[in-house]
């Protein structure tokens, strides 16, 4: 009974590394589950969010946005205050309009690195 006590842990251990090192490979040579959603990140890396501008304050170089789940980010839609890469693009839009934008993580701010007047 002892030496089955033993026996137990160490086969589940040792089915666990096999089945734990398959997964590894097979997202390694880019197939299964795993693979396909570091494609589905990195598309949506690129995908623009879209919202509405609550707020534009030239002087602290921010804009107040009102948006949809910012994919890249893995974040819900909310409100919220951005910072902004290049300042010159809060002379591009004003309270109230529908904008698509990117954003970015730069050390612990949100920034906008793209913004445009939505359509």
């Amino acid at each position: 009974m002892k030496s089955l006590n033993t026996l137990i842990p160490v086969t589940v251990f040792a089915i666990a590394s096999v089945a734990s090192s398959a997964a590894m490979a097979q997202a390694t040579m880019g197939g299964g589950k795993m693979g396909e959603m570091k494609m589905d990140q990195s598309a949506a890396a690129v995908e623009m969010t879209e919202g509405v501008v609550r707020k534009v304050d030239k002087n602290a170089k921010k804009i107040t946005i009102k948006h949809g789940a910012i994919k890249n980010l893995d974040m819900p839609g909310m409100t919220m205050v951005f910072q902004t890469a290049d300042p010159a693009v809060l002379e591009q839009v004003q309270k109230g309009d529908k904008v698509k934008f990117r954003a970015a993580m730069d050390g612990s701010a949100m920034v906008i690195t793209e913004i445009r007047l939505a359509k």
